[in-house]
């Protein structure tokens, strides 16, 4: 197993690639978390239409610009990734609500 190093300890790109590769499986590991939630929300919302909240993603993207700012990192791209990370779990949810439906008795 090849040793990750911190950013700051990297003096290869060898290094350097093996640490984004870690990082990525973990953020893969979150979004799947991230995802459990999304199979949660589509368990418990009462309707379809209430899986779209322009609101709640208004807030979603600005909580990650805050985070973002305090991190030092560009905001405008944070807030890129989320917009097009709350789309997917949109989708996804929406995917999830209707399968659900789909399996269960009419009433």
């Amino acid at each position: 197993m090849t040793e990750i190093f911190s950013p700051e300890r990297c003096e290869t790109m060898a290094q350097v690639r093996a640490g984004v590769d870690q990082v990525d499986r973990e953020l893969v590991a979150l979004l799947a978390r991230r995802f459990g939630y999304m199979n949660a929300a589509a368990r418990i919302k009462p309707d379809r239409g209430a899986v779209r909240d322009d609101d709640r993603k208004r807030q979603v993207i600005e909580n990650a610009r805050s985070h973002a700012r305090a991190a030092g990192l560009p905001e405008a791209v944070i807030a890129d990734v989320w917009d097009a990370l709350i789309e997917g779990s949109i989708a996804y949810e929406l995917r999830r609500f209707d399968a659900l439906r789909a399996d269960a008795p009419a009433r």
